[in-house]
């Protein structure tokens, strides 16, 4: 194990150094309200498409509202002429995760970066989720209608089938359980349909078509979510990972990319007690399919410090205090080894036990109670397993939402 101290930008070099020829590094978080890990983050991203030629960033985010932001950075038409609009434009809770003032500043030089470069070379910015069932499908509207009229029917059913659902997704996953009430056919036709278009070239026909497979995921994320267990989530992952795929072989043989994602999601889940239950995540199924030496999952972690988070589903978000780690966790006893701010790279086969060895290592999520701490928010891991480096920062500060159009 190699370790460094934070402080000036080329101590990132021992990590660059990881990276190597790697085709995917995902550079995770320890909750979605830290100002430190967006900061750290656009560092790191910042480097590996400056220096080592990453073609995009891919997020934990909807396709949708991405997509604008991919407008905006590329240059492309009908692109905001500065990000944080594009931004601004978020809609769906927690908002907070991508339209905050951290996010706006790495879109920012994304784009001045872009701009200086033919388009070809431009990096650009994805959404992976699989939420945007609504979105997605008003997207393709607006595409078949310009682009192929004469397959807006596919989009009538599959919209007909959901509308009595409005804005009640999750409603269809009751009503799903009676298979007169599934709307799977008419994802499957719609689907068809813009894969078909998806076989000419243009970035418009591509968003179609992602468009669709986020409606045909949404469909089954939805109506597994009845049957409780791991289904939903393995759906969930999966979707991100496929699109993940996708967009490798949109941006062509040689392209790289870097994930933004929570720990949860890029650290391998096969060094955690996810895999007792049933569930795998976009880091496992990374290093799968493009092999361990193609990928760096990268944690991050601290110790206390300041978080936004809501206190309960589509709640307000609020400013809380993170509780010191408790004790024999992995945060207490990096808080106890390690300076302020390191960089660990778990690199030989003689790691110390306090990395190989099963311990507690806190996940903080969009909802979040600090006094839970006592017997909650912790994922026994294994930490050298799980990640190939980790970021520490012993005490952190909140995220800067941006406000609300």
């Amino acid at each position: 194990m190699l370790v460094r101290r934070l402080g000036a930008p080329s101590d990132f070099d021992l990590l660059l150094d990881r990276v190597g020829d790697a085709r995917v590094v995902m550079l995770g978080e320890a909750s979605h309200g830290t100002h430190d890990y967006y900061r750290i983050r656009e560092q790191l991203t910042r480097r590996l498409i400056a220096e080592r030629g990453f073609s995009f960033v891919a997020v934990e985010g909807d396709w949708p509202d991405c997509e604008r932001v991919n407008r905006s950075v590329t240059g492309a038409p009908r692109g905001a002429a500065d990000p944080q609009a594009a931004l601004e434009r978020f809609e769906r809770w927690p908002t907070w995760m991508w339209a905050n003032a951290e996010v706006a500043r790495f879109c920012r030089w994304l784009r001045a970066w872009n701009v200086e470069r033919p388009e070809s070379a431009r990096a650009g910015f994805h959404g992976l989720d699989v939420y945007s069932l609504w979105e997605s499908m008003q997207a393709i509207f607006d595409y078949l209608g310009e682009e192929d009229p004469r397959s807006l029917e596919a989009a009538q059913d599959a919209y007909r089938c959901f509308e009595p659902y409005g804005k009640r997704i999750e409603e269809y996953g009751m009503a799903s359980r009676f298979v007169s009430a599934r709307c799977e056919d008419e994802v499957v036709r719609l689907l068809a349909r813009t894969r078909e278009q998806a076989a000419h070239d243009g970035p418009d026909r591509f968003a179609a078509w992602q468009n669709a497979e986020v409606v045909a995921g949404a469909e089954r994320y939805y109506r597994s979510m009845v049957g409780g267990g791991p289904q939903s989530w393995n759906i969930r992952d999966t979707h991100m990972a496929d699109t993940l795929d996708r967009l490798l072989d949109r941006y062509g043989p040689d392209a790289k990319a870097v994930v933004w994602a929570h720990n949860t999601h890029i650290g391998d889940a096969r060094a955690t007690d996810m895999a007792d239950a049933g569930l795998t995540n976009i880091g496992q199924l990374a290093r799968e399919r493009y092999g361990a030496d193609a990928v760096v999952l990268i944690g991050f972690g601290s110790y206390a410090g300041s978080v936004v988070a809501a206190p309960r589903w589509g709640a307000a978000a609020e400013s809380m205090t993170v509780p010191p780690a408790r004790p024999g966790s992995v945060e207490h006893r990096l808080h106890e080894l390690l300076p302020e701010r390191a960089l660990l790279v778990f690199d030989g086969p003689d790691q110390p036990d306090w990395v190989t060895g099963e311990a507690d290592h806190r996940a903080i999520g969009v909802v979040y109670d600090p006094s839970f701490e006592s017997w909650g928010n912790y994922v026994p891991t294994r930490l050298a397993q799980r990640y190939d480096g980790f970021v520490w920062c012993d005490r952190t500060t909140a995220l800067h939402p941006l406000p609300a159009l």
